[in-house]
C-alpha cells in the first residue's frame, strides 16, 4: 500500500469509518499473521496475537491515542510487544527456529533442494544476529516495510535503522561468505 493511500485510510479510520476498519483488517492482517507466526511458530499464538492487535487498535481509536501516522508501523509494534510479552509469559519456552514454521520443500527436485540448503544457511546465519538486527531484516526484507515504518516499529530514527540495517547485511554477508566463521555481532 502507497503512502498517500495509507494516509487516507487512516484518516477514514480516525474518522470512525467502518468500511475503513475492514479495509485495515484485509490489508494487513495476512502480513500480522505471517509475522506473529514467523516469531512463534504457532497458529494460535498468531491467530491471537492479529486479534489482539486489531483489539487494542479499536480501543486506541475510541480513545484517541491511536496511530497518527504509519499505521503499518503501529500494528506491527504493537504485534511485536504482544510476541514479547508471550515469552515473558513462557520464559522456558525457546524460539521456533525459521526451519520449523517454513512451508516444507520439495525433495523431487535437485534445485528445489539446493534452494532449501542455501535457506537454512541464510535462516542460521539470521539467528546469529542480535535480536534486533533479526527484528530489522524481517521486518524490511519479509514484511516489505520501509526504512521509516521499521524505525517506527523498533523506535529508532532513520540513520540508526540504516546503521543496524547495514551492519546486518555485512554481517550476513560475511557468515554466507564464511560459513566456520563463528562470530556475531
Amino acid at each position: 500500500m502507497n503512502v498517500k493511500s495509507s494516509e487516507a485510510l487512516l484518516l477514514r479510520l480516525q474518522q470512525g469509518d467502518q468500511e475503513a476498519l475492514a479495509e485495515v483488517y484485509d490489508t494487513y492482517a495476512p502480513a500480522l499473521y505471517r509475522y506473529a507466526y514467523r516469531l512463534t511458530g504457532h497458529d494460535d499464538s498468531a491467530q491471537d496475537i492479529v486479534a489482539e492487535t486489531f483489539l487494542r487498535l479499536l480501543v486506541a481509536l475510541k480513545n484517541g491515542s491511536g496511530p497518527e501516522t504509519y499505521l503499518s508501523a503501529w500494528l506491527y509494534r504493537v504485534a511485536h510487544n504482544l510476541v514479547v510479552d508471550l515469552y515473558r509469559r513462557q520464559p522456558e519456552q525457546e524460539p521456533v527456529p525459521l526451519d520449523c514454521v517454513q512451508p516444507p520443500v520439495a525433495e523431487q527436485c535437485e534445485a528445489a533442494l539446493l534452494a532449501h540448503e542455501e535457506a537454512g544457511r541464510v535462516r542460521a546465519a539470521l539467528w546469529r544476529l542480535t535480536p534486533l538486527q533479526q527484528q530489522i531484516v524481517s521486518l524490511r526484507f519479509l514484511e516489505g516495510l520501509s526504512l521509516e515504518e521499521v524505525g517506527q516499529v523498533v523506535q529508532r530514527n532513520l540513520s540508526a535503522v540504516k546503521a543496524l540495517q547495514h551492519r546486518a547485511i555485512e554481517s550476513l554477508r560475511r557468515m554466507l561468505e564464511d560459513p566456520d566463521d563463528q562470530t556475531t555481532l
